[in-house]
């Protein structure tokens, strides 16, 4: 239960970054730019730490540029 709320925790974060470093406006809702951070978590977080546990600073930025491109994705779809 804990994994899943800091999951949540995490991507609101992470989303919340990806909008203020993506280029121009974003017009997505809430729900829309946590699912987005963790999406991006997740995917970038895997590639980068490859298993390791513990906090790593590439995995953290690869993470938030992961939501940007996730962004970018739903933008191109209509999702914001």
């Amino acid at each position: 239960m804990l994994n899943i709320i800091g999951a949540i925790v995490s991507g609101l974060v992470i989303g919340i970054l990806a909008r203020f470093f993506y280029p121009g406006e974003v017009h997505m809702g809430g729900i829309p730019t946590i699912l987005l951070g963790i999406a991006g978590s997740l995917l970038a977080g895997l590639v980068t730490t490859r298993g390791r546990a513990g906090f790593q600073q590439a995995g953290c930025l690869a993470s938030i540029l992961g939501a940007i491109v996730l962004i970018f994705v739903g933008r191109l779809v209509g999702w914001g």
